[in-house]
């Protein structure tokens, strides 16, 4: 997949909303299963809370995948 830029248009984004609309899962319960099992990193930590507020200038990643929020 490699890096993805996300423009967001609120103030926020629920993680697991994130990765369903970048592409990276093909459903929301694809996207909280990956969270669940600490797959995903949150500006370099493992983040397993499924609906964490992502906020601009943070950045989402994992195996394969890398997203920049702005």
């Amino acid at each position: 997949m490699g890096a993805v830029d996300f423009e967001l248009r609120s103030e926020y984004i629920p993680l697991c909303d994130l990765l369903k609309y970048c592409g990276i899962t093909e459903t929301g319960g694809m996207a909280k299963h990956l969270i669940a099992e600490g797959m995903v990193l949150v500006d370099g930590e493992v983040e397993l809370r499924k609906r964490a507020k992502i906020r601009s200038g943070q950045v989402v990643s994992g195996e394969g995948f890398s997203i920049r929020v702005e």
